[in-house]
């Protein structure tokens, strides 16, 4: 790094991404401030810089300790290891380590103590939510949120009949002639463990998912304009149901309230949606698979007079982007439900299904917000009222 970068940097204060620290002599401290960057998409942290910008005038002995510093908090205080990198520069009063601990691959990250820190705003925190840190392992890939177990929810809960003709239909084979028990069977699909349903079991099989999982649904609003608003609205509709039910369901609504157009058709024809159907199913299946399910929030559907907008818990996991969507790539949040899902949605689970959508209709953008934890699809209604 240059010394004209280290100024610029220093002028814009502290944040999420870069600390100053006139010094450091406690391994622990220092420890802490690299475990809640290791957890919190990495950063970078400048010693022999004062919270005001003044330098602290570090020598090159001071280099050679707190090098030995940050190799054994890294090593020694942070669980897992982490493998920062140090960098000295010359400032224009002595000289300042550069420490870079990078996004975590193994999170979630603790020190010596077994605390988990985190980054909030320009400070650190302590991760306490039972969510928080869910969501940790889950983008460690040690956990997902679509087996974690459904308390209350038994084989008694599920939909014999619904899921007797799934099993058929795709295995070619009799549920009554299966050699085990439903309850041995449903475990061997990883549906159920220890006698009740997980997330997926639930979602996909159950009788009434929403009994024990209220907010896995999708709340669906169309409005007259092209804003939110409290009172005034054309539809609504909370959308319950297992998976199957909420995605025809969601479909229904979209197709209900938005534009067809007859073109040459004849006019007792119901004409073509102004949207097509194909980029509709694939947005609003990727919305109920790929949704965050540690996350306790619906999925919002949003008609507006000019766009829709599809709200989604999570945003991008691990290292995916808005570009490498577009391209195809995919990384499954909830594998045990998109594995289902492709047998009983329009999804194919090869990460195609964005490609499929922007072919089909290109007016579409997309959000990841990674402070609000969501993911938005909007779809402009490019022919609108």
């Amino acid at each position: 790094m240059e010394t004209t970068e280290l100024l610029e940097i220093i002028s814009r204060g502290k944040d999420s991404k870069h600390q100053f620290k006139a010094n450091v002599t406690n391994e622990t401290s220092l420890a802490q401030e690299m475990v809640a960057f290791s957890n919190s998409g990495g950063g970078t942290i400048f010693i022999g810089v004062s919270d005001d910008g003044t330098f602290a005038g570090l020598t090159r002995k001071d280099m050679g300790r707190l090098n030995q510093l940050v190799s054994n908090a890294a090593s020694q205080q942070v669980r897992p290891p982490i493998n920062p990198q140090t960098e000295n520069i010359t400032a224009p009063d002595g000289l300042v380590m550069r420490v870079v601990a990078p996004d975590g691959i193994s999170k979630p990250y603790m020190d010596k103590n077994g605390v988990i820190w985190v980054k909030s705003g320009s400070d650190k925190r302590k991760a306490t939510s039972r969510e928080e840190i869910q969501r940790m392992y889950q983008s460690a890939g040690l956990i997902h949120g679509d087996e974690i177990p459904v308390p209350g929810l038994t084989v008694a809960d599920l939909d014999t009949d619904y899921f007797k003709t799934f099993y058929e239909r795709n295995f070619g084979e009799s549920l009554d002639k299966q050699d085990m028990s439903l309850t041995e069977l449903l475990k061997n699909m990883n549906l159920m463990k220890d006698g009740v349903l997980n997330r997926s079991g639930a979602l996909l099989f159950a009788k009434n998912p929403s009994s024990r999982l209220p907010v896995f649904i999708v709340k669906a609003i169309a409005f007259p304009g092209n804003e939110i608003h409290e009172e005034h609205y054309i539809d609504s509709q909370d959308i319950t149901g297992k998976l199957g039910d909420i995605f025809h369901k969601s479909m229904s609504f979209v197709l209900g309230n938005i534009r067809h157009i007859q073109g040459e058709q004849n006019v007792n024809t119901p004409g073509e949606p102004e949207i097509p159907r194909i980029t509709l199913e694939e947005l609003v299946a990727n919305a109920l698979i790929h949704r965050d399910y540690f996350v306790s929030a619906p999925v919002r559907l949003f008609i507006f007079a000019n766009r829709l907008e599809i709200i989604s818990t999570g945003h991008l996991p691990n290292n995916l982007t808005i570009e490498n969507i577009k391209r195809g790539n995919s990384n499954i949040r909830n594998p045990i439900l998109a594995s289902y899902a492709t047998k009983i949605l329009p999804y194919r689970g090869l990460g195609s299904g964005i490609i499929r959508a922007l072919k089909a209709y290109p007016h579409i953008d997309f959000e990841d917000d990674h402070n609000g934890n969501l993911f938005k699809v909007v779809i402009q209604r490019v022919i609108h009222e």
